[in-house]
């Protein structure tokens, strides 16, 4: 199993929908749908997002894309 990550593409927010369906082999929309679903319910859903928006980390670039962000 991989860690999970925020991508570079394929984000609408902060990218944690993305990761985490990524993570567990399921579509983006599909995390998306879920995640939306679950605000109808009692709870802390946002503030888990927000969380998770701080602590995962971004995916890693490539060799190429650190030299084009090294200027």
């Amino acid at each position: 199993m991989s860690a999970i990550t925020r991508p570079r593409d394929g984000r609408m927010i902060g990218g944690v929908c993305a990761g985490l369906a990524r993570r567990f082999g399921i579509k983006a929309r599909t995390m998306r749908i879920i995640f939306v679903a679950s605000c109808l319910l009692p709870g802390p859903q946002f503030l888990i997002y927000l969380a998770l928006w701080l602590l995962l980390p971004n995916e890693k670039t490539g060799a190429a894309g650190a030299a084009r962000t090294a200027w």
